[in-house]
């Protein structure tokens, strides 16, 4: 009997700060509309287990997309974009989920993002809380203190982006952020992903992740969560946004929930789904009946 997953994929052109780009997007389920973003230097196919999770999708319309440069999201055509450094900015990361949710006709997704795209949740959360009913930012936190905001843009690209280094050796290094509870089979797939990154891109993701996003306690003490709820998921064996981190950020923003996920890393949704789900759901079914209620005042 022939197998197929409850999947739809296809492309879409959206123009984010004047440029046209063609977007691959993959979609399950119904109701809610919820994006999910991916982390720095990967794509949609992280979240290929959530797409086909049927306790989320018969709730939910799960969006899984992959920003340009990535995944099957090709550069832009008719662009020099080779003659550019790559960089990603807060205000594209933030300006690209406008347009997509436009684009789509989504009125008021959740948004959910892991690593940069933790980080994203809650950028949006402060700048955008009319636009989105809720943002979920997993292994979130006001800005990432780690040794590459010391050693600048040229440290990181020495190490990521040399054409003396084999790409695989991104996927190598991020073992290193991988729990060890996790299944080898799982580790395998994070590093197959990180490894068929274009040239240039993580490093330039990295911009966003350590330097473009950076919030201070005064903008995260005015977020709104009565407008869009945050809630906040960092696993237990991240070395790049701890637990403690993460917390900092959950205790400034009046209203937001926190969880640390146990025996998880830098990429739950990836490394051990079945156990990252435990965290999710009650979320989601949280969101939902915040939804309802709020249709029925309406």
């Amino acid at each position: 009997m022939t197998k197929f997953d409850p999947i739809i994929g296809r492309y879409l052109y959206l123009t984010v700060e004047g440029i046209e780009y063609r977007v691959y997007y993959e979609e399950a389920g119904q109701g809610i509309p919820l994006l999910v973003g991916h982390t720095a230097g990967s794509d949609g196919r992280q979240y290929r287990h959530m797409l086909c999770d049927s306790d989320v999708t018969k709730n939910f319309r799960v969006i899984a997309f992959d920003l340009p440069y990535h995944g099957k999201s090709l550069p832009p055509y008719g662009v020099r974009w080779w003659e550019k450094e790559y960089n990603m900015t807060k205000k594209f990361m933030m300006d690209f989920q406008l347009e997509l949710s436009k684009a789509l006709d989504l009125d008021r997704p959740v948004y959910l993002g892991s690593s940069m795209g933790g980080h994203l949740a809650i950028d949006l959360a402060s700048n955008y809380p009319d636009n989105f009913r809720a943002t979920i930012s997993v292994e979130g936190a006001l800005r990432s203190a780690a040794e590459y905001v010391d050693v600048g843009m040229a440290g990181i690209r020495r190490e990521f982006d040399n054409p003396n280094v084999n790409r695989t050796s991104i996927g190598a290094a991020m073992m290193l952020n991988i729990s060890p509870y996790s299944p080898e089979a799982n580790v395998r797939e994070i590093q197959w992903e990180y490894s068929c990154g274009g040239p240039g891109i993580f490093a330039g993701d990295l911009y966003y992740y350590y330097y473009d996003h950076d919030v201070s306690p005064e903008e995260a003490s005015k977020i709104d969560t009565s407008k869009c709820m945050l809630y906040f998921l960092t696993g237990e064996y991240d070395p790049n946004t701890s637990p403690a981190d993460t917390k900092i950020a959950a205790d400034l923003v009046k209203g937001s929930k926190f969880w640390t996920m146990e025996k998880l890393g830098h990429f739950p949704v990836t490394e051990d789904y079945s156990e990252f789900r435990k965290y999710l759901l009650p979320i989601l079914e949280e969101i939902q009946q915040s939804s309802a209620a709020r249709s029925k005042v309406a």
